[in-house]
């Protein structure tokens, strides 16, 4: 890894102070927590999800009827994650688990109409905890920010493989 240039473009010096509060990966993670915070609070009064279950209801009703390990590749979760939350939301009546016809040992999941109502009501509070989000920002900011981690995002990719992405939340 190559040592952050400086505001004279030489590399820094291995001796100047670590501050945590100024890493990247540090502030990326704690705004991600905090966000994450923001969006289950209202998930969970209202709506009884957790993050990981919003993310795979979110997934199935984007793509449709789809494999565990489809939407872990889509919402960027490990396998036990998925199906965990697969298995919360089959409980709760919001996903139905079939075994896939094409793949004897494979299993599909798909909406229920109990899941479809549910993530029809939550589509628009997750829009509306963005726009409150976009509220702290300029729409030129936004507009950069958005672009940037897509940016980020695809080169962190390049560099880690895509395997790599799944989340701890």
């Amino acid at each position: 890894m190559k040592t952050p240039k400086n505001a004279n473009g030489t590399h820094e010096s291995v001796t100047v102070p670590f501050e945590l509060e100024n890493f990247l990966p540090y502030r990326l993670s704690v705004t991600s927590h905090r966000v994450a915070r923001l969006f289950a609070a209202q998930y969970a009064t209202q709506f009884g999800l957790t993050i990981p279950e919003w993310r795979v209801l979110a997934v199935i009703g984007r793509f449709g009827t789809c494999s565990p390990t489809a939407v872990g590749e889509f919402a960027a979760m490990d396998k036990v994650k998925v199906s965990r939350a697969a298995a919360a939301l089959v409980a709760k009546g919001f996903l139905r688990q079939n075994q896939d016809p094409n793949d004897g040992r494979g299993r599909l999941l798909s909406m229920t109409r109990k899941g479809l109502t549910v993530h029809t009501n939550v589509v628009p509070l997750a829009r509306g905890i963005e726009a409150t989000l976009a509220d702290g920002l300029t729409k030129a900011e936004w507009a950069t920010l958005n672009k940037a981690l897509r940016k980020l995002s695809a080169h962190v990719g390049e560099l880690t493989g895509p395997d790599v992405g799944a989340t701890a939340d």
